[in-house]
């Protein structure tokens, strides 16, 4: 067997390293990527990959951000181990050529949540996935250890605090131990931020695990001295995965992989490995579209709690008595919170209204979760498209950019001031919103960008296109209809204007914090309660991928709200 090392290039620009392991024997064109738990790294790893039952893989893995020889400070935002995590496999796959497809992934402790986030927001296409002790909830030891954290960070925002795991808390085995307690890479600390992040993103995913339906395999600890072992079962029993099995390890400690009997651990992921690589996906899981709708259903015409329903109902009294005097209220109350003038006053995110009070009455408006996840989303959306423009450019085309619902499309208009041969149309359902933009383009003197008044669901508004689009954006409007017929119709429209390998980026919302609040607060253009299904990024994604859109990334905010990818259409 050979091991090899190397850096790659991650998100932002980081060098990460990486080994590589080959078994002599011939290889059967799988990939089998190893994440290593917290403070640890990949060399940790390596009697996993020389193990017999691994033979024919490739084996790839990494040194987390601030861990064993990846020269990079570690990140404060848990976040950022995700977007690395769906770096490396995007360079693997290009490297080898592979897809997600010939890919399995074994992430052990807090890579269990890397994995599990990466898996429930982007939706990769991968094989299968062996979980080995998640760590969904840390056991800190200390009352109100997190909410202590998270306001010592307001005061130090690069806290470190020093783990209290020690090796004889991993394993039985004593020379596993003194391997621990000698290694000079093993890191002691770990970030606060990068800790009560990854609290919060693991509980958003467990409460969601039933938008998941990748084969997992989770083993778990009977002796768990580290993490918080009956959470994994709540995780599991909500899991979609037609293919999913959960082994409790009897007398394990937390280091699973470390453990005198680990082997019993590795013959468990290698029979379920073949059963993955034996499965065939589903095409489209009913039961994701049944959960959302659910959900969905419980807001719309279940009963709340009275102390909730009383919440609800004053601050819908202190909206329509007060919010006048906060401009993005006074717009979303005649326009609608879901329109396009409310986004683009999002978008612009300078708080005004009548006196110092209105002006903080918006200041808090605009501070919403939601909108800040709306405002990030414009970011990886510009970004997006400034990407497909170059690659468009490059290949001696001209860039004509198609966006199906706009509004006035503010950030197209940033577009268009600063690639002026680029030619943009913006179409809209509304008229206010078409007045709005084309008065946004008079005022800067823009002859490249124009605006349309047209209904993005009525396929006959996609017939006799002057010009085929070779980038075409839908941003921020399919999350406001749960109808999959109905977006179809807008799908399909886009694949019969859209040119040959043309791009598409879309925006999808995964989950959302404050769906209940939504609706029983604000009211939509159609001035109507703002009830919304949320779709699942597999779902959205297979919607798209059904008419000819091949994804190919993915960007998502810190908070796993608002989702950016980019496509390619094959006809």
């Amino acid at each position: 067997m050979k091991m090899s090392e190397d850096l790659f290039e991650s998100f932002d620009d980081s060098m990460i390293f990486y080994r590589v392991w080959e078994h002599s024997r011939p290889s059967n064109g799988r990939i089998l990527i190893l994440l290593h738990r917290g403070h640890e790294h990949s060399k940790r790893l390596e009697h996993i990959a020389y193990d017999k039952a691994f033979e024919g893989y490739k084996i790839y893995s990494y040194d987390n951000r601030g861990h064993g020889e990846t020269a990079v400070d570690a990140t404060y935002e848990f976040m950022d181990m995700v977007r690395d995590l769906d770096t490396f496999v995007s360079f693997v796959c290009k490297k080898e050529g592979k897809n997600h497809e010939d890919i399995f992934i074994i992430a052990n402790s807090v890579a269990g949540v890397t994995v599990t986030t990466w898996i429930h927001d982007y939706a990769p296409k991968v094989r299968g996935v062996a979980l080995v002790a998640p760590a969904f909830k840390i056991k800190l030891y200390f009352p109100f250890a997190k909410e202590f954290l998270k306001l010592a960070i307001k005061f130090k925002p690069k806290l470190n605090i020093k783990s209290y795991v020690k090796s004889k808390f991993l394993t039985h085995d004593k020379n596993s131990q003194k391997e621990y307690d000698e290694d000079r890479l093993i890191t002691p600390y770990i970030p606060a931020r990068q800790l009560t992040t990854l609290l919060d993103t693991a509980k958003r995913v467990v409460e969601d695990a039933e938008c998941m339906v990748t084969p997992i395999l989770l083993l778990s600890a009977s002796k768990d001295y580290v993490v918080e072992s009956d959470i994994q079962g709540d995780f599991y029993a909500k899991l979609s995965s037609p293919l999913k099995r959960f082994v409790k390890l009897e007398n394990f400690y937390h280091g699973i992989l470390y453990e005198s009997e680990y082997q019993v651990a590795i013959d468990e992921i290698s029979s379920f490995m073949n059963d993955s690589y034996a499965y065939e996906a589903l095409s489209m899981s009913r039961e994701l579209i049944r959960a959302t709708q659910k959900e969905k259903d419980i807001i719309a015409f279940g009963t709340l709690p009275i102390w909730r329903e009383g919440l609800y109902a004053m601050e819908r009294f202190m909206m329509n008595r007060v919010g006048f005097m906060s401009d993005g209220m006074k717009i979303g109350l005649k326009y609608g919170f879901d329109s396009g003038v409310t986004l683009d006053h999002v978008y612009r995110n300078q708080p005004s209204g009548t006196t110092w009070l209105g002006r903080k009455i918006d200041e808090n408006y605009l501070g919403s979760i939601g909108w800040r996840g709306i405002r990030q989303r414009k970011i990886n959306m510009i970004s997006a498209i400034e990407e497909k423009i170059d690659i468009v450019q490059k290949s001696g085309k001209k860039v004509h950019i198609l966006d199906i619902a706009g509004g006035p499309a503010r950030y197209l208009i940033e577009i268009a001031e600063i690639y002026p041969d680029v030619e943009i149309e913006v179409r809209d359902y509304q008229k206010q919103n078409i007045e709005e933009g084309r008065a946004l383009a008079e005022n800067r003197d823009l002859s490249n960008i124009r605006y349309v008044q047209s209904d993005a669901f009525d396929r006959s508004n996609y017939d006799n296109q002057e010009e085929a689009p070779n980038i075409v954006v839908i941003s921020g409007i399919f999350e406001l209809f749960e109808d999959n017929d109905l977006i179809s119709i807008a799908i399909d429209g886009v694949a019969s204007v859209i040119q040959d390998d043309g791009y598409l980026l879309y925006t999808g919302q995964p989950w959302h914090p404050q769906l209940e609040q939504i609706a029983n607060v604000l009211g939509n253009h159609r001035d109507e309660k703002w009830i919304m299904r949320r779709r699942s990024q597999y779902e959205l994604d297979m919607l798209f991928s059904s008419r000819g859109f091949e994804k190919e990334s993915m960007s998502i905010d810190d908070w796993g709200i608002f989702t950016v990818s980019s496509s390619r259409f094959v006809r």
